[in-house]
């Protein structure tokens, strides 16, 4: 509820702005505190690096809001205009808050597109309810996410305007209802045994961030995770690993100096037997690995001319069965957005080492056989509306392996809530496995059925939940949100023409 009233608070404050430079301006502050706040997150990531001193971090952040707060401050100029242009002269606080609502959708799409992308949070984050209770996201489905903000905002709107006309009973029953609404208790609140019965072992072996790259730890951290996997190795399971689990190659074919720090020897094939006997040999493991591009390089010796953080499917006999290679990069971690202004600042890419990660080619569903149809996004590719699952190949479930490990206090659970939207709106299952929370299994409604908390070590077992059919989100993706925007613009400025239309004739 304190979000809709700073969101009711920024709708007065907008529509009473004298002229299109207030508004926008209005719009481009209340957008730059809100995203710099929700994404501090990034800061945190620098105490985890040498390269450059932390407080450059404390400065990223801010730079990189002064870009994304362009998003809501076109909203709220396009609300300005619109009304002011099309609508009737006497505007009310209504059809504002509807066209604002509109402009939002629109903009809130863009941005997750736009130079690659960067949608994380979106508005809409405030519906989401507790972990036993998708709150109003349940709406999400037939709305879409950036739909949903839309919807935020037209709360907001009609709270402000109840208040404006003094309307009080119908404020407060609306605040009731909207309050109910959050609370209200989820679908299915009893798991029971799924139809297709794909049982999974997930683990979060606790690797702090300061050890991923320490090689003396190497060896320590593989067998953490090998003893939170080995029981129940005998069963037929779905066994479920972090980002950042493997330091060692696993693939065959690298120059030998590139598996010379492996813990298991420089033997690809030997690592991933050990693997094999590790989570049992009528399992499947998905984790995330990196991949290595070899080619000629300037000096003439085969290298790695690029890389791709990637998870790979390995049999119990440990063979390779699938690649997918992430296709969104996260800003700062994996790639430096603008570029050519921030490294005159002495920044650069947060993760470790000098060569360039690539994109792949988007969502992608791994055939597991008796493990089931398995989507992958890795990481932050979760927060993507309408662009984490192939539709033409649906999966039966997501598996979002993580490393939250550099996000912080506030990441992880802002990760969470997005990958409980995306099971919502696409109707999915999704698995997610950190390296230190919060790791969790969501099932089809938003509701978490298990989930391990930050600074733990341990492992969740059970049946993947069911998917539920195509949701309408799933058949139509952005298209929807996007047609909910248009028919908010319609509505906003035929239904004043209508009414004074007919008042004129009464």
């Amino acid at each position: 509820m304190l979000g809709l009233l700073a969101l009711a608070g920024l709708v007065w404050h907008l529509h009473d702005a004298p002229d299109w430079r207030a508004a926008a301006w209005r719009g481009y502050l209340f957008g730059w505190a809100h995203l710099t706040l929700a994404n501090n997150w990034i800061a945190t990531a620098f105490t985890h690096q040498a390269k450059m001193p932390e407080f450059l971090g404390w400065l990223a952040v801010p730079l990189l809001c002064i870009y994304l707060a362009i998003y809501p401050g076109l909203a709220a100029l396009a609300a300005h205009l619109a009304t002011r242009k099309l609508a009737p002269r006497s505007v009310g606080i209504g059809v504002f808050g509807t066209l604002f609502a509109a402009a939002w959708i629109v903009t809130e799409w863009v941005r997750s597109w736009a130079f690659t992308g960067y949608p994380w949070p979106p508005l809409g984050l405030m519906l989401l309810g507790g972990w036993d209770t998708p709150g109003i996201a349940r709406y999400l489905p037939w709305l879409g996410t950036y739909a949903l903000s839309g919807l935020a905002i037209l709360l907001a709107s009609g709270l402000i305007w109840a208040v404006a006309v003094r309307r009080w009973i119908v404020a407060g029953a609306s605040a009731l209802v909207m309050a109910a609404a959050m609370l209200l208790p989820g679908l299915d609140a009893e798991m029971t045994r799924p139809a297709n019965a794909v049982r999974y072992a997930l683990i979060q072996p606790l690797i702090p961030q300061d050890e991923i790259n320490d090689g003396s730890k190497f060896e320590e951290q593989f067998q953490r995770i090998a003893r939170l996997t080995r029981p129940g190795n005998g069963q037929s399971r779905l066994v479920l690993w972090p980002e950042s689990a493997i330091p060692d190659y696993l693939e065959d074919g690298y120059p030998l100096r590139y598996y010379a720090r492996m813990t298991a020897g420089a033997d690809p094939e030997y690592a991933r037997a050990r693997i094999g006997q590790v989570i049992g040999a009528d399992s499947t493991l998905l984790t995330g690995v990196v991949n290595l591009d070899i080619a000629p390089r300037a000096d003439g010796r085969l290298g790695a001319v690029s890389a791709r953080n990637s998870v790979l499917a390995l049999s119990g006999q440990g063979a390779i069965e699938a690649h997918y290679a992430k296709a969104h990069l996260v800003p700062y971690g994996e790639y430096l957005p603008m570029e050519w202004a921030l490294e005159r600042l002495g920044l650069s890419r947060l993760t470790s080492g000098t060569i360039e990660y690539v994109a792949g080619p988007g969502p992608r569903t791994l055939d597991l056989g008796e493990h089931g149809r398995a989507g992958i996004q890795i990481c932050y590719e979760i927060v993507f509306s309408g662009q984490v699952t192939d539709s033409q190949n649906r999966p039966d479930y997501i598996f979002n392996p993580s490393n939250d490990g550099w996000f912080g206090s506030w990441g992880p659970p802002q990760h969470l809530a997005q990958a409980r939207m995306r099971a919502i709106e696409e109707g999915l299952p999704v698995l997610r496995s950190t390296t230190t929370g919060i790791s969790a299994v969501i099932d089809a409604n938003g509701l978490v059925r298990g989930a391990i908390g930050q600074g733990k070590a341990g492992r969740l077992d059970g049946y993947v939940p069911d998917p539920k059919p195509p949701t309408l989100f799933a058949r139509l993706g952005n298209a929807l949100p996007l047609g909910w925007a248009a028919l908010l613009i319609v509505l906003a400025l035929a239904v004043p023409r209508l009414l004074a239309l007919r008042r004129s004739r009464g």
